[in-house]
């Protein structure tokens, strides 16, 4: 993302004159999916795409805002019955009454945006939007005093409040957080972290986006959360300690599997494995083991296709073609349902994995997948 193309559009579209830049990523998670509401952990990191904007306080009430990617401009006021009804312009409505909520007083400001996240591929474009907003509103208006972590919970009031999706911190949280070279292995329960090394020498993070929408059919993943749940109070009666699926071990599982039903069982078996699974990758990565990642992240693919049964034959497809590759690590990354594949690749492989990948998909579903190649990058900041 250009600095030079915001800038520019900027002063067309507000008098000549400039502001101030501001920019956030988007996020990959290398392993950890549907253990954030199970109390598990998350492995997520910050990429080298996302979202940039200027801003520059108009000394009014109103902000000015004008979305360069879609050519749309919307003014709104800053007062909870001015919430304009645009959806890209809620999220930024959201932050400003987020950030007011917390005691910073936001003034009106114009504002031209663009970002270079692939939408709907689960890089988080929303929270990397947020992000931006809440990090410079916080520098501009608040004299920094709210923490990184409060901005995070900003950018997830928002998506609560006024875009009406239900998510976790995970997304705010890379988008804030995120260290160049450095993943974050994020404990749901406690908001704990800590940062490991991730700077793969002589190989490639790439993600094949299958094209297929994000039916994350909220249904389905209701179902599955109902079924942990159910796991955990079965377990409860034995283990009364056990409040989340992440205090349970096989052993209990196994011990309540006459009291709950096959499918049951296997989301919980799943998540289980997973939470242990990036336990085993904190430990890799700080070896420097990417071999042992890489297993790690076939074997999150497997589960999360065989016992979670959130994949589908486009999924499966793109990670049986890395299997066959020699791909180092390969799984579905998000909640499922379609999406992408993350492929951590020997930089020798990368050039024929691809290209005979694409072809191959192109082939059997009348489609070409998306290619995004990313690098693990710094968070939120204002660049000048």
């Amino acid at each position: 993302m250009e600095i030079e193309h915001v800038r520019s559009r900027f002063i067309k579209h507000f008098d000549g004159n400039t502001g101030y830049i501001y920019t956030s990523p988007g996020r990959i998670n290398l392993i950890g999916e549907h253990t954030d509401y199970n109390g598990g952990f998350v492995f997520p990191g910050a990429i080298d795409k996302g979202m940039m904007a200027e801003i520059r306080p108009n000394g009014t009430n109103k902000v000015r805002a004008y979305s360069i990617d879609l050519k749309d401009y919307v003014e709104f006021g800053l007062n909870e019955e001015d919430a304009p009804r645009t959806s890209w312009a809620r999220y930024i409505f959201g932050v400003c009454r987020e950030m007011i909520k917390r005691g910073v007083e936001v003034k009106g400001f114009n504002t031209a945006f663009a970002g270079d996240v692939p939408l709907g591929a689960g890089m988080s474009s929303s929270a990397a939007l947020e992000s931006t907003y809440a990090y410079a509103l916080n520098d501009l208006f608040g004299d920094n005093r709210l923490d990184k972590f409060t901005l995070a919970q900003v950018g997830q009031a928002t998506e609560h409040n006024y875009c009406g999706v239900n998510c976790g911190i995970m997304d705010q949280f890379a988008s804030i957080f995120g260290k160049k070279d450095h993943l974050i292995c994020l404990d749901c329960r406690s908001l704990e972290y800590q940062y490991y090394p991730f700077k793969p020498e002589g190989y490639k993070l790439v993600l094949l986006d299958s094209v297929v929408k994000h039916e994350l059919a909220s249904s389905a993943y209701n179902k599955r959360r109902q079924s942990c749940e159910s796991a955990v109070a079965a377990i409860q009666k034995h283990h009364p300690e056990v409040k989340l699926l992440r205090d349970a071990n096989m052993e209990m599982l196994d011990e309540v599997a006459g009291e709950i039903s096959a499918e049951d069982r296997m989301r919980a078996e799943y998540v289980i494995e997973e939470i242990q699974r990036v336990l085993d990758v904190c430990q890799a990565l700080q070896d420097g083991d990417y071999e042992t990642v890489g297993l790690k992240m076939y074997e999150t693919h497997e589960g999360m296709s065989k016992l979670y049964e959130v994949s589908c034959e486009e999924l499966d497809f793109l990670n049986e073609c890395a299997h066959n590759h020699g791909v180092t690590g390969s799984r579905i990354m998000g909640g499922g349902f379609g999406g992408c594949t993350i492929n951590l690749v020997k930089e020798e492989r990368y050039e024929s994995f691809v290209h005979e990948t694409v072809a191959s998909f192109r082939e059997a579903f009348k489609r070409s997948p998306k290619v995004y190649d990313v690098v693990i990058s710094d968070g939120a900041r204002r660049l000048e």
